[in-house]
């Protein structure tokens, strides 16, 4: 490394200074027992943490950055740690989605008004992923995502459960009679226990692996659970790695292309991952410049198998599925299908493909070939038009019951998910397994937020009668561990006048997936007179961050971002103020 070399490091502007800015800059940096050699302009590495005991998923990343900050010092780098906020889905109410672009701008910011050459991105819980992408990529400095890690194995009563999954498997049960409250209560710690994400391919665990699929995450370290060494060793790796890409300049800008958002829309459907993969994915496009249309999430997964075996959709979790291979045995699978582009490059500085030369199967019973998927072509998302979503609505197939997947039935309409479940224990609720329950006003601005709230419980009294899924339809969405026969994302959402606010009890409702309609049967003539009679709902929000939320937020197809947020702002120094 020449002295040319050093001095211009982005971080020189700080540590680099003359004068009093210099002598400002550096004498309190040593308060923490830094000598004055680590500011010869060597590269400053940002360990961005999301470690927060609200947040129970990351809570563990406070280690991860130790390991990160060992592999930053080997390369050469001076590593700083810094904390961001956590949005973490357990514990946040209204929903840790009203806060994703919040943590976004202030990764974003933190980012750029700091003496940072590179950054190493700590997440764990579903929301902080793609939070803490969307920031880096504002900013297109050199950055490396490093995910906590799913949990161990759920075990109880000698079977594998889930997280997420088995809760709404276990409210069923519950609601049956088919379990105690005590043997609830003791299922909830065997659900649960290690440290880690979910461990179902729900949406940490989706977002995990469409990270890695974008070439933001080294290889192979999506599915390393977070009490595995391995997971240090990685987070070691990418603290050696993220001082090379600074030396290469190799910035998101350059791998978040077209090319690597197919691959991750691709890897999605062969995953069986979560819908709320759209949204993350549709938000990230939009930071970098990609266009990124609704309709790529269908036409692109259409060749596209299911090889994944894993919850919600299948048999396992994610540990089985780290060790039969991991991420890298599916991409590398697909890539000798023609259905990735090998020739992306990643964070490692190599090629997709060049990453997966070593790559293998080792259990095909949890990772499938393309010769005996697991489930075949066109059974991943679909994205549903017609004149109840305009601007399209997302299903999950391989969650869905195959026998609801074309089915006409009379609407029963709530106007928030709360008013459904005042009802949904009444023994005498007018609903049979026929009926297609709305749930509106749960989008991005009428919640706010668009919680994770479509995949409503069954009604009691269906539940006791045998009744395992029905149609269910929502302008909000469903969590990724979650599982049934229910249409999300309906834009535009019943807020702000989407089709979906006009439909009324008994209205006849159209679902044919494998046409891709979502239809209300109902004249247009009789829908001009429910517009002109609807009323938008009062603005519930006058101040704060939720009025900035509600005010600026896009629809689903958009991703939920803030509109003013798009684009890159990139990484210019700010002034000196010293």
């Amino acid at each position: 490394m020449t002295d040319g070399q050093r001095t211009s490091r982005r971080s020189q502007a700080w540590f680099g200074a003359q004068g009093r800015s210099g002598m400002v800059y550096r004498s309190w940096m040593r308060n923490q027992g830094l000598g004055h050699e680590v500011f010869d302009g060597r590269p400053v590495i940002g360990i961005a943490t999301s470690a927060s005991e609200l947040a129970p998923c990351n809570a563990h990343l406070t280690r991860v950055a130790e390991a990160v900050r060992r592999g930053v010092w080997q390369a050469g780098g001076l590593p700083l740690v810094f904390p961001t906020m956590a949005t973490g889905e357990t514990l946040m109410r209204p929903t840790a989605m009203l806060y994703r672009n919040l943590m976004a701008m202030e990764v974003e910011e933190l980012i750029r008004a700091n003496p940072l050459d590179g950054v190493v991105l700590l997440s764990g819980c579903d929301k902080t992923t793609p939070a803490m992408l969307m920031g880096a990529a504002s900013v297109d400095l050199p950055a490396v995502m490093v995910t906590g890690g799913p949990m161990l194995n759920g075990k109880y009563r000698g079977q594998d459960v889930g997280s997420g999954t088995h809760v709404w498997k276990f409210e069923e049960d519950l609601k049956t009679g088919r379990m105690t409250e005590e043997e609830c209560f003791f299922a909830e710690g065997c659900m649960a226990r290690s440290e880690g994400h979910c461990m179902t391919m729900g949406t940490a665990s989706t977002m995990a692996c469409v990270a890695e699929a974008l070439g933001m995450q080294l290889p192979g370290s999506a599915a390393w659970p977070a009490v595995d060494s391995r997971r240090m060793e990685t987070a070691q790796a990418a603290g050696q790695r993220i001082v090379t890409m600074v030396e290469e300049e190799l910035r998101p800008s350059r791998i978040l292309t077209r090319e690597a958002f197919e691959n991750a829309i691709r890897v999605n459907a062969a995953i069986g991952g979560s819908t709320n993969a759209v949204i993350h994915l549709t938000a990230l496009a939009g930071r970098v410049g990609v266009e990124l249309d609704l309709r790529d999430f269908d036409d692109l997964v259409r060749a596209v198998p299911t090889l994944v075996n894993l919850m919600p959709s299948g048999t396992y979790l994610m540990e089985d599925f780290c060790y039969a291979g991991g991420l890298p045995a599916v991409m590398s699978e697909l890539l000798g299908g023609g259905l990735l582009h090998g020739g992306r490059i990643t964070v490692t500085g190599r090629t997709v493909a060049e990453n997966l030369e070593k790559a293998e199967r080792i259990d095909s019973d949890v990772i499938t070939g393309l010769d005996a998927p697991f489930q075949p072509a066109g059974t991943g998302i679909a994205v549903l038009r017609g004149n109840l979503c305009p601007d399209g609505a997302v299903i999950k197939q391989s969650a869905a019951s195959p026998h609801l997947l074309t089915h006409r039935g009379p609407a029963r309409v709530f106007d928030s998910p709360e008013a459904y479940h005042e009802v949904a224990d009444d023994p005498d609720l007018d609903i049979d397994e026929n009926t297609v329950i709305v749930i509106r006003n749960a989008g991005p601005k009428g919640y706010p937020g668009m919680p994770e709230v479509s995949n409503v419980p069954l009604p009691a009294k269906l539940l006791k009668a045998g009744v395992k899924d029905m149609v269910r339809i929502c302008d909000g969405r469903m969590s990724g561990t979650g599982y049934g026969t229910v249409v999300l994302h309906v834009a535009p959402e019943a807020a702000v006048g989407g089709p979906l606010a006009l439909v009324q009890d008994g209205d006849t409702i159209v679902l044919d997936v494998p046409e891709r309609v979502l239809r209300l049967d109902v004249d247009d003539a009789e829908l001009t007179r429910r517009r002109q009679a609807w009323r938008a709902p009062a603005e519930r929000h006058t101040s704060g961050y939720a009025w900035l939320y509600t005010q600026n937020v896009q629809q689903a197809d958009q991703g939920a971002d803030f509109g003013f947020l798009r684009g890159s702002r990139g990484h210019e120094v700010p002034r000196d103020s010293h």
